[in-house]
């Protein structure tokens, strides 16, 4: 997976993540649609094979979401006092915009970071 170092510079793995592009280059799409993983990338030819994310940002989009938009709609509640179709109207909308946006951002810098560190799954040591 390092073997290229001579030829492509390091990239910022947060920055790249968060723009969602390839992990060695920086130049081709690392997503194929919303949040599917394209199979390699279209400059360099990385193959994403590698690419696992797991539920990480997942439980982080759940966390920094659900804390915005509870904390959101209950400062509302308490000082606007607004009908309940008015929250449904406000914070579904929100959470779900919120949710897929961050998703696919935390996702990105985490592929970037598996790569730039070379994580690898865990395995048994047999000896």
């Amino acid at each position: 997976m390092n073997e290229d170092k001579a030829l492509y510079p390091p990239v910022d793995p947060v920055m790249t993540g968060i723009k969602g592009l390839c992990p060695r280059c920086g130049q081709g799409k690392l997503f194929d649609g919303l949040l599917k993983v394209r199979p390699a990338c279209s400059s360099c030819e990385l193959d994403y094979g590698f690419a696992d994310s797991g539920d990480g940002p997942v439980v982080f989009v759940i966390l920094i979401v659900g804390f915005v938009v509870v904390g959101a709609a209950l400062w509302m509640e308490i000082n606007v006092n607004p009908p309940l179709w008015l929250h449904f109207l406000l914070w579904i909308p929100l959470a779900t915009v919120l949710s897929l946006a961050l998703t696919r951002m935390l996702k990105g810098v985490l592929i970037n970071l598996q790569y730039r560190n070379n994580a690898r799954p865990g395995e048994i040591d047999r000896g």
